[in-house]
């Protein structure tokens, strides 16, 4: 396997030139950056114009094996999760968790796609009944949320296929048992990245 500065090189030279991230950064000053060694600086910039742009799902593969030889695993961990959507496609939502007096969760959890509550997205079982389905969930700039608070979230469903029917506006809500814990209004539903993209 190549060193991740190599990796990292790889990765940028997938990014189509003019590149910029939202902060004005762009593929120049990446560059710039990999010529002064800042390698950490180099993955950062990287993901931030990754997020701007279509890119192809081996730019976050390559992103993801350069941080975890730089040991940067919550950055690695972000790169999956990334790669992930390349491939099954982006639902991105705003979460607003019960307080636990309100029979909600007691205490917080980690944001980064531990956690795989149930959902209700208007599915129906076979006789009829109300049917949940499961989805990692990732919490965007945040460590995690605690109860009561409110929070923009990320979700790879377990089967993507059943979730295909959401729209931006959508309501669905969140389960670990009975009753809800809380209800997320869908903000953005972002399709799978063409196949001939993804290579």
């Amino acid at each position: 396997m190549d060193d991740a500065f190599t990796l990292l090189q790889h990765a940028a030279d997938l990014l189509p030139e003019g590149a910029r991230a939202e902060n004005g950064v762009t593929l120049e000053d990446v560059r710039d950056y990999q010529r002064h060694q800042e390698w950490e600086l180099v993955l950062d910039l990287l993901m931030e114009i990754g997020d701007e742009h279509p890119v192809p799902l081996g730019f976050w593969s390559l992103l993801a094996d350069a941080a975890r030889q730089m040991m940067l695993e919550q950055s690695a961990r972000w790169c999956e999760w990334r790669a992930w959507e390349v491939q099954h496609g982006a639902i991105r939502a705003r979460l607003s968790l019960l307080r636990a007096e309100e029979g909600g969760r007691q205490t917080a959890f980690s944001g980064e796609g531990q956690l795989r509550p149930l959902w209700d997205i208007g599915n129906r079982a076979p006789d009829g009944e109300q049917a949940v389905n499961i989805a990692r969930l990732w919490v965007e700039g945040a460590p995690g949320l605690a109860p009561g608070e409110s929070a923009t979230i990320r979700l790879a469903p377990l089967c993507p296929e059943q979730w295909h029917h959401l729209e931006l506006g959508d309501v669905i809500t969140m389960y670990e048992g009975r009753p809800a814990v809380g209800k997320a209004t869908i903000i953005e539903v972002r399709p799978p990245a063409d196949p001939e993209h993804e290579r």
